[in-house]
């Protein structure tokens, strides 16, 4: 009797084997659910930067809007007979905290004409 229950427990412990650590066991399940989710969370990622880079495409495709405000911003570009003002901070002068009403500094301003 006794070796019946031992061959017994052996055979269950067989077939149990290709469940829990086999090749399509459950922890390979969980393994593959997890890199499909975090997959998921990247691939929206990128579907959200991607819908971004087509409307910036669509943008300076169809007008001049987008084109003169990425010349501005990014080549530092004016327009013909436009004055171009730059505000300086001064170097010396530590930043502090000073209320509105007291501030007697005048900011140095550098003018540009083409």
């Amino acid at each position: 009797m006794r070796w019946l229950t031992l061959i017994f427990v052996v055979l269950i412990a067989a077939l149990q084997y290709p469940l829990w650590l086999g090749k399509g066991s459950w922890l390979r399940v969980w393994e593959v659910d997890h890199a499909a989710t975090q997959q998921k969370e990247i691939n929206q990622k990128l579907r959200a930067r991607n819908a971004s880079l087509d409307a910036e495409v669509r943008d300076l495709k169809q007008g001049y809007e987008a084109i003169e405000e990425r010349a501005r911003s990014e080549l530092g570009m004016i327009k013909r007979d436009e004055i171009f003002f730059q505000v300086l901070e001064d170097p010396k002068q530590a930043p502090r905290a000073q209320p509105e009403a007291k501030k007697t500094d005048i900011p140095q301003v550098d003018a540009v004409k083409p």
